[in-house]
Order: C-alpha cells, then sequence, then structure tokens
C-alpha cells in the first residue's frame, strides 16, 4: 500500500515550508517551461509566456482560492469554523475551474496587450500552453499527498493509500486504505498532457482546439475520479458539485469544439510540432 507522509512541512527557525505550497510551485515553473517552448516553436517571441504569468499564476491561485470557498463556505463559515482559514491556501483546497477561469481571463487580458505577440492569437497562445498546465495540475496534486486529502472510497489493493484515524472522514474510521484519487488525477492529467502533444491529428484542427480538448479531456477525468471521492461536497440531486460541473464543461468544450472546427473557412490553421528531447 502506499503510506500517508508523516509530515507535511519543514519548519527553519521562524520560517516554515509547506510541502503543498512547494508542489503549487514546482507545477507552475513546469507550466511555464512547456509553455514556453512550444509558443517559441510556433513562432512566439522568448519571454512572453513568464511576462504572462507573473500576473496570470497569482490570478489563478485566486481564483482556485474563492471556487473552493465558495463552494464550501461550511468549512469557514459553518458551525466551528473559522473565515481566517479561507486564507490559508498551504492547507489545501485550490478549486481547479476557479483557477482556470481567472487565470485565463487575466492571462487573455494581459496577452492582448503585450507587444510582442507577433501577431499570434490568443487561440493559439492558448493552445501552446494546454499541456504545461496539465502537467501543471498532475504535479500540484502530489500536494493532497502531502496533506493526506483527496482520497476516495475504501480500498483494498496493493496502491491503496494508508489513511490515518485522525484523517478519516466521519462513518469510515473503521476503514484503514482508501483510494489515493489524487494520484489517479495526477496520472490521469500526464495521460493528457501526452496525448496533447502527440496526437497528430490535432495539429490539424483550428486553433483553439487543443485548450478546448484540454477542459475536455481533464473534465471527464475529473468526472470518474469525483465519483470515487468522500469528502465532504455540496451536492445537487444526490451528485456532488464538480460532477455537474464536469459535464456541463465536457458538453461546453466538445459543442466549441466542433463549432470551431466546422467553420474552418473563418479560421486559420496552423501547426505544433512534438517537442524533442
Amino acid at each position: 500500500m502506499i503510506p500517508s507522509p508523516s509530515q507535511s512541512l519543514l519548519e527553519f527557525g521562524p520560517f516554515t515550508i509547506h510541502f503543498y505550497a512547494l508542489c503549487i510551485i514546482a507545477g507552475v515553473a513546469a507550466a511555464i517551461f512547456i509553455g514556453n517552448r512550444r509558443y517559441i516553436k510556433i513562432g512566439g517571441a522568448p519571454g512572453v509566456v513568464g511576462d504572462v504569468a507573473i500576473y496570470a499564476v497569482p490570478a489563478g491561485i485566486i481564483g482556485g482560492r474563492l471556487y473552493h470557498v465558495a463552494t464550501s463556505p461550511q468549512l469557514y463559515f459553518g458551525d466551528g469554523g473559522r473565515p481566517i482559514e479561507a486564507l490559508y491556501i498551504w492547507k489545501g483546497g485550490l478549486g481547479i475551474w476557479g483557477a482556470i477561469s481567472l487565470g485565463t481571463l487575466v492571462a487573455f487580458l494581459l496577452y492582448r496587450r503585450t507587444k510582442n505577440n507577433r501577431g499570434l492569437s490568443f487561440s493559439v497562445f492558448a493552445d501552446a500552453l494546454a499541456p504545461g498546465l496539465l502537467v501543471a495540475q498532475a504535479i500540484g496534486r502530489i500536494g493532497n499527498w502531502f496533506n493526506i486529502e483527496l482520497f476516495g472510497r475504501p480500498l483494498d489493493a496493493f496502491w491503496s493509500l494508508q489513511v490515518p484515524l485522525r484523517y478519516r472522514p466521519s462513518g469510515y474510521s473503521q476503514f484503514e486504505t482508501f483510494h489515493p484519487t489524487f494520484l489517479y488525477e495526477s496520472l490521469w492529467c500526464l495521460g493528457a498532457a501526452l496525448v496533447l502533444i502527440k496526437w497528430k491529428a490535432l495539429k490539424n484542427l483550428q486553433s483553439g482546439s487543443i485548450f478546448l480538448s484540454y477542459i475536455a479531456l481533464y473534465s471527464l477525468g475529473r468526472l470518474w475520479i469525483e465519483s470515487l471521492r468522500i469528502d465532504d461536497a455540496n451536492l445537487i440531486l444526490g451528485l456532488r458539485l464538480n460532477i455537474w460541473t464536469s459535464l456541463a464543461l465536457i458538453a461546453l468544450s466538445t459543442a466549441l469544439l466542433l463549432k470551431r472546427n466546422l467553420q474552418r473557412h473563418s479560421r486559420t490553421k496552423y501547426n505544433i510540432e512534438p517537442l524533442e528531447r
């Protein structure tokens, strides 16, 4: 089985380093590195990805936290909740939908204002970033392992996660091992990133199609992973809110993908070759 980590932070005098935060930072660095290489490969100027990331990354973190707090207000404003803890992002709790939404909006506004985009549209820019975003999410999910959170239903298998008693949800104290759903999502993100980079058919689609495929693929994986989770969540008609969100995003991104590529006469095609080592 997979053991739970014995600690989630390191202390050096007055300084505290949270492993969750380190995973987020490592994920951001990977996304910028991959995105920059892909953007330059299609004719973009060096440095543009980094310049946009300076503002888009903090916006994504804020958006992710806002989504988490808005969809789980009882954790902070309910009985026994502490509103100040809504600011404690190092304890986990970043909703990817909020991160993507606000991060993409800020990136769009900044990219349109940059004078160094060499005439490449934002949809081209977003396509270049998409695989790196998935890699960032894969790395970030490892932070949930350090925090011993986001695991699923009880599981008796060699890959199950051993969870200490104090971290088990109410009603599951008699179980010791659970689905490591954070690991499932991490592996799914890496697989989806590989598909976006290597699937040759995507090279012939209209600009923006890779980013839309990223939304569709991630949402598809999140759909079945979310069904395994047992942490507290808001329910609508008996289903977790994130399941409904995934279904809506799969439908929306697929519809936009089809519409974008059925109107080829009004679009400009381009190619992104797979990165070589």
